[in-house]
């Protein structure tokens, strides 16, 4: 059973409460922003609740086992604080909400109902509407090592072990022209291997998509000069003179991570598993099943 603050419970019990909604929002970058549903202004610690018109939540229902609880907060777009275009860009993805009960006589007497992340967040009439999913969905989330031929870290991180700030893996450089919605022209690479960004990070330093990242699906090389081609839509805000910052990128296999990075002795996979192709083989004239490791 959940305990409440004793000032709050004597609030309740009284008989005559004056409570309403506040959501405080932290989005990935650190930007906090404050809504309520009563017509004032309402202090949080460090948040400054403001009402939010049409500001609503759905019914929330609490499921027993590992199910994850959800439920969706509606609220009018306001340009001061959600923007439909920090919303298509993904900003407030994976935002963490906190719903609290509060007093808007005494915002120190009040009660944490819910702490959410912003999972699905759509557009409607002017109104957005995010699902909040509970603590319980990260449990859902793959957790530990695999046994799969690929590796099982990212590029840069502490078990892999390259350091993807050396002047080798890093670069960088500004757009020149959009070619697609995925595909942008480059300049500032022209020093690195054709394909060498292919699975690497585009973190943005001006323009539109500032402070976000892309995945690079393939860094491809003309006779006119270097292009990339993102794993997002980007034509609608990114324009030539956009600066960013881009790190290499790796496809997890071991001949990439012992011949790009001389790096096989921190591989996290399992390179000599059989595929499904070779489990369904037979022998025939002229196949090496002489016993000899594959590598993947």
């Amino acid at each position: 059973m959940r305990a409440l603050d004793p000032d709050f419970a004597t609030h309740v019990e009284s008989g005559s409460t004056t409570l309403c909604n506040c959501w405080r929002l932290e989005r990935r970058d650190g930007l906090v922003l404050g809504f309520t549903d009563h017509d004032v202004t309402i202090g949080i610690d460090d948040c400054v609740c403001v009402p939010a018109t049409g500001g609503d939540t759905s019914e929330a229902m609490a499921k027993t086992g590992g199910a994850t609880d959800t439920t969706d907060l509606v609220a009018v777009l306001q340009s001061a604080a959600i923007t439909e275009d920090d919303i298509r860009l993904g900003r407030f993805d994976g935002a963490l909400v906190e719903t609290w009960r509060v007093n808007w006589r005494d915002p120190r007497v009040r009660h944490l109902l819910r702490r959410d992340r912003i999972g699905e967040i759509t557009l409607e009439d002017h109104l957005f509407r995010a699902e909040l999913r509970s603590a319980q969905a990260d449990l859902n989330r793959k957790q530990g090592r695999y046994y799969q031929a690929l590796c099982g870290t990212r590029l840069g991180t502490t078990a892999c072990g390259i350091d993807l700030d050396d002047p080798a893996y890093v670069a960088t450089g500004s757009v020149t022209a959009v070619e697609g919605t995925r595909r942008i022209r480059i300049d500032g690479v022209s020093a690195f291997a054709a394909g060498w960004f292919s699975f690497g990070k585009l973190s943005w330093s001006t323009g539109n998509k500032a402070g976000l990242i892309d995945t690079i699906a393939s860094h491809g090389r003309d006779s006119v000069g270097d292009t990339f081609d993102l794993d997002s839509e980007v034509a609608e805000w990114v324009a030539p003179g956009d600066a960013f910052t881009v790190t290499a990128g790796c496809d997890r296999t071991f001949s990439m991570c012992r011949d790009r990075f001389a790096n096989a002795v921190s591989f996290r996979g399992f390179p000599h598993i059989p595929g499904a192709d070779f489990v369904l083989t037979y022998p025939k004239q002229g196949s090496a099943l002489n016993g000899a490791p594959l590598v993947r």
